[in-house]
C-alpha cells in the first residue's frame, strides 16, 4: 500500500514539475544564436550579424575564444552573415559553407549553433567543411535529430539539403533515443536504488546529476585549476560524485533517520535541498549554457543508414559497460547481494544481520557516482547549464515508475523506453512535447500495472 501511495504522489508531483519544467525554459535564455570559429584555431575579431529576413536582429564579435553569440527577439528563421573584411588576411571563409548561412530555425527556448569554418587563404574550395548547426533545447533535452551533422546537406538548418525518407529518419531517432535512454538510465539508478533501501524519493537526484556536468566542465574547460583532459576530469566528477551522495546520507539522511522523521518529511527536506543546491549551481557557475571544449566539433561515422559521431558512439558503449557492471555487481557480489536483500525487506535484512546502515551508504555512494556520470554523458551529448538535472529529473520519475520503483534493473529499461519514446515522438509531434509523453506514460503504468515492468504485485489490507 506504501509503495502504491509513493508512486501516486511521484505521478502528482511530476505533473506539477512538467509545466514548470517548460516555464523555466521558456524564461531562462530565451532563443539564441551561437557559434565558435576555431578552425583551424580561435580567431579573434571577426564580426557576424543576424538578420530575420531583411531585418537586422544584431551583431557581435567574436571573442579570445572565437565565440559569439546573438540574443534573438522569439522563434523564427534567421540567417548569419560573417563579414569576410573582419577576416585576418593569413584565412578566408571555407567554401562550402561560405561566408553565410540561411535557414536556420529556431524554435522556443532554443538555442542554435551556427559554425564557420576557415582555412588558409587560397585553400576555401578544396574540401568538404566541418560547420554545422546543432540546435539545443533551453530545457537541456536533444531536440528531433539530437546529434550534430558535419554535411551541410544534413545539418539542421542548412541551406536546402536533400530529403530523407521515413525509414531513415525513424532509425536515426532510434539511435538518437537509445543515446537519451541511456542517459536517463545511469542517472536514475541510484534514484531507484535509494528508494529501494530507504523508501524514500530523493528529490535532489537531478542536482547530483548536475554536479557530475559542472565538476567535469569545472575541471576539463573553465580551467580554474589547470585543465585537464575530459576523461580525467569525468573520473574525478564521478569521485565527487560519490563523496556527495556519501556526505548527504552521512550528514544528513542518517541522523533524520535515526530521529524517526516521517518520510513525507524528510521527502520535503529532499525538496529543499534540490532547491538549495541548484540556487548554488546558478550563484557559483552563472546561467550561461557551456560545452566541453573537447570532442565537441566531429565528422559522423556513417553505420548504414545511420550517422553517429565517435563521441556519441563511445558514450553508449561505456554506458552500456557500466549498466551491465551494475548489474553484475548487483547480481553477483556480497554487497550487491546485501543492497537487494535490504531492498526487498530491510527489516528482515537487519534480523539476518546485515549492516543496513553500511548498506545505505554504499547505496548512496553508487547513486552519487552514478548520477554525477550521466551528468557528465548529459553534457556531451546536450549541453551544460545549472538546471540540466532538474530538467531530467521528470524523465528519471518516469523511468523509475515505469520499471519498478526499487529496482535498478526496472530503471535500467525504463529510462531506455523513455528515451526511445521521447526522441520518436518527434516524428509525429513537436519536439516540445518530448517530455509530454513521459507524464503520458507513467499515467498509462499506473492505471494498468502499477508495480511497474520489474516490480512485484504487493497484497493490501
Amino acid at each position: 500500500m506504501r509503495r502504491r501511495l509513493v508512486t501516486v504522489l511521484l505521478a502528482v508531483l511530476a505533473g506539477t514539475l512538467a509545466p514548470s519544467a517548460v516555464a523555466v525554459a521558456d524564461t531562462q535564455g530565451g532563443e539564441t544564436l551561437h557559434g565558435e570559429i576555431r578552425i583551424p584555431e580561435a580567431v579573434e575579431g571577426i564580426e557576424l550579424t543576424v538578420y530575420r529576413e531583411d531585418a537586422e536582429i544584431g551583431a557581435a564579435t567574436t571573442d579570445a575564444e572565437g565565440k559569439w553569440e546573438v540574443a534573438l527577439p522569439g522563434p523564427g528563421e534567421y540567417r548569419v552573415v560573417l563579414d569576410q573584411g573582419s577576416v585576418p588576411e593569413e584565412f578566408a571563409v571555407a567554401d562550402p559553407p561560405g561566408h553565410e548561412l540561411t535557414g536556420l530555425p529556431v524554435d522556443p527556448g532554443e538555442e542554435q549553433l551556427a559554425i564557420f569554418r576557415l582555412v588558409e587563404a587560397g585553400q576555401q574550395n578544396q574540401s568538404p567543411s566541418d560547420s554545422a548547426t546543432a540546435p539545443t533545447t533551453a530545457a537541456g533535452s536533444p531536440t528531433a535529430t539530437g546529434s550534430e551533422s558535419d554535411d551541410p546537406d544534413t545539418a539542421a538548418g542548412s541551406q536546402g539539403g536533400a530529403q530523407t525518407s521515413f525509414g531513415t529518419t525513424f532509425l536515426q531517432l532510434a539511435l538518437e533515443g537509445v543515446i537519451y535512454g541511456l542517459i536517463i538510465a545511469i542517472s536514475s539508478v541510484g534514484l531507484s536504488l535509494i528508494f529501494g533501501t530507504t523508501r524514500m524519493i530523493n528529490f535532489a537526484n537531478g542536482e547530483m546529476v548536475t554536479f557530475g556536468a559542472m565538476m567535469a566542465l569545472l575541471f576539463s574547460t573553465i580551467g580554474i585549476f589547470d585543465s585537464i583532459p575530459l576523461v580525467a576530469a569525468t573520473v574525478v566528477a564521478v569521485v565527487l560524485g560519490a563523496g556527495l551522495g556519501a556526505g548527504l546520507d552521512r550528514f544528513i539522511w542518517r541522523p533524520l533517520r535515526r530521529r524517526n522523521v516521517a518520510l513525507i518529511q524528510m521527502f520535503i527536506v529532499s525538496i529543499g535541498l534540490s532547491l538549495l543546491l541548484r540556487h548554488l549551481f546558478l550563484v557559483i557557475f552563472g546561467a550561461d549554457r557551456q560545452t566541453y571544449d573537447e570532442y565537441e566539433l566531429q565528422d559522423s561515422l556513417t553505420l548504414g543508414a545511420l550517422a553517429i559521431t565517435p563521441r556519441d558512439l563511445t558514450l553508449v558503449l561505456l554506458a552500456i559497460l557500466v549498466l551491465v557492471g551494475v548489474g553484475l555487481m548487483l547480481q553477483f557480489t556480497r554487497i550487491g547481494k546485501a543492497m537487494r536483500a535490504v531492498s526487498d525487506n530491510r527489516d528482515l535484512a537487519e534480523s539476518s544481520g546485515i549492516d543496513v546502515e553500511r548498506v545505505t551508504l554504499y547505496v548512496w555512494t553508487l547513486g552519487g557516482a552514478l548520477a554525477a556520470l550521466g551528468g557528465v554523458f548529459a553534457g556531451l551529448n546536450q549541453i551544460v547549464h545549472w538546471q540540466m538535472g532538474f530538467h531530467l529529473l521528470l524523465l528519471m520519475f518516469a523511468a523509475v515508475i515505469l520499471g519498478g520503483l526499487g529496482t535498478a534493473y526496472g530503471a535500467m529499461a525504463g529510462g531506455l523506453v523513455i528515451g526511445l519514446v521521447a526522441q520518436l515522438s518527434t516524428l509525429w509531434f513537436p519536439p516540445q512535447l518530448m517530455n509530454v509523453w513521459a507524464l503520458a506514460i507513467m499515467i498509462l503504468v499506473l492505471l494498468l500495472r502499477p508495480q511497474g515492468i520489474f516490480g512485484r504485485r504487493e497484497r493490501v489490507g
